[in-house]
């Protein structure tokens, strides 16, 4: 006679083997792939044309053959190119995606991740073509990460750069109540394999349930005499940005920012009337306000402080949006921003303006039209407008269909680029 004070070893036994169903997750692909053709007819001086034939990819795909690897991102390049190769705004955009292979698995105590991403430890570092791998220890992950750095927003942007270093993260509290997570590391880079910067950097985030959210980041480099004709010696803070958010309710925010460039931001300008350099644009503090109202209406606005070193009087910057969840009885979705802005790059002001429309689950647009103007000593594009639209039809199940058009007026480039493509969906 056999007694068991709690559960019985035989049924257990059987229960290990029931089957159970797989994890939503496992071998979960999702995506597309597309061939697509470009046209680019120039019309500057040269009157010049362009062909081009690329392709695009979109990826989600979780827990590969079983594994802990992921595939996820949006890619989209240039196979050949007849006639020319002009740089588009287009082109530009593009640039900023990212897609990677990513290793994450709950029970091991390695990370890692190979392609176009961002450090996950250390956003600020902006996107590098590359990879990292790290080990965790405990609440602590401790890795290394190498790259180029490809991106046209980033504040130091140069297509030419290749970076290198080392990282430590500590994470504590959780999601439900407070949480902070801060990342210290060391850093090297190189300007075609030469050698360029040296430097540390910090990135610390606080966060109290929904309801306030402290972040900062911080570069400092190591001067050193005759580099890249460098004439400094010591460390210096190169970079600095802090932002306060505070969310009473759900309708309104409020944020109150620091940015500072120790030197002259890098960016490509012509990205300043795609909305994506907002955060470059107020040097000094500023301030912010986001109000959610009935009808799927939103209004947001920042309002800044710039002074530099050489200015004699400050100069405020300011920025107003407006966005609507749907135009009326069109469906139509829409963005407009203005902004006007004066920083140690240049001044200037631009206005956006963004459509969505989803016809069904079958057809989509959505259209773009914006207009900057830059007075900048390092650029020569003063005064630019720009228009995109873009169609996607999906033609059943799998196959689908897109054509779009840019048509671009500047100082420099004068150019209209039409795009259609053919993919398949899985």
């Amino acid at each position: 006679m056999i007694s068991f004070t709690q559960g019985d070893p035989l049924e257990e036994e059987l229960r290990a083997y029931v089957p159970r169903p797989r994890l939503p997750s496992v071998n979960r692909v999702r995506g597309f792939v597309a061939l697509d053709q470009t046209t680019i007819l120039d019309h500057s001086a040269a009157h010049a044309q362009s062909v081009q034939e690329g392709a695009s990819l979109r990826a989600d795909m979780t827990r590969i053959g079983g594994s802990y690897w992921n595939f996820t991102g949006y890619w989209r390049g240039r196979f050949t190119s007849r006639g020319g190769s002009q740089q588009t705004l287009t082109d530009l955009i593009n640039r900023t995606y990212h897609i990677g292979l990513y290793y994450d698995n709950p029970a091991s105590h390695y990370v890692a991740g190979f392609g176009r991403l961002l450090l996950p430890w250390a956003s600020s570092l902006s996107t590098i073509d590359g990879g990292y791998v790290a080990r965790k220890f405990g609440r602590v992950t401790t890795g290394i990460f190498a790259g180029s750095t490809p991106d046209p927003t980033s504040w130091n942007y140069n297509k030419d750069r290749q970076i290198a270093g080392v990282f430590s993260n500590l994470e504590a509290g959780s999601w439900d109540n407070v949480r902070y997570s801060g990342t210290a590391g060391v850093a090297v880079t190189r300007l075609k394999w030469l050698a360029e910067r040296q430097f540390a950097f910090f990135e610390n985030s606080l966060m109290f349930k929904r309801n306030i959210t402290i972040y900062h980041n911080l570069e400092a480099d190591q001067m050193v005499p005759g580099r890249l004709g460098n004439t400094e010696k010591g460390p210096v803070l190169s970079r600095s940005f802090f932002t306060l958010r505070y969310q009473p309710i759900r309708a309104i925010s409020f944020d109150v920012n620091h940015n500072y460039f120790r030197n002259i931001p890098t960016f490509d300008l012509r990205l300043l009337g795609t909305g994506l350099l907002e955060k470059m644009l107020f040097q000094g503090l500023s301030a912010g306000v986001r109000l959610d109202m009935p009808a799927h209406i939103s209004v947001y606005t920042s309002l800044g402080r710039n002074k530099r070193e050489t200015d004699v009087t400050p100069s405020w910057n300011y920025m107003y949006g407006l966005m609507l969840g749907r135009l009326g009885p069109t469906g139509i979705r829409a963005d407009f921003r203005y902004s006007k802005f004066e920083s140690s790059f240049g001044k200037g002001h631009y206005m956006t303006g963004i459509l969505f429309r989803d016809f069904s689950d079958k057809l989509r647009m959505s259209f773009q039209v914006g207009q900057q103007d830059v007075h900048s000593t390092f650029s020569g594009q003063s005064r630019a407008n720009f228009v995109t639209g873009d169609l996607d039809w999906f033609l059943g199940r799998h196959y689908f269909v897109s054509s779009g058009v840019t048509t671009y007026r500047g100082w420099m480039q004068n150019y209209d680029q039409i795009f259609f493509n053919l993919g398949y969906r899985f």
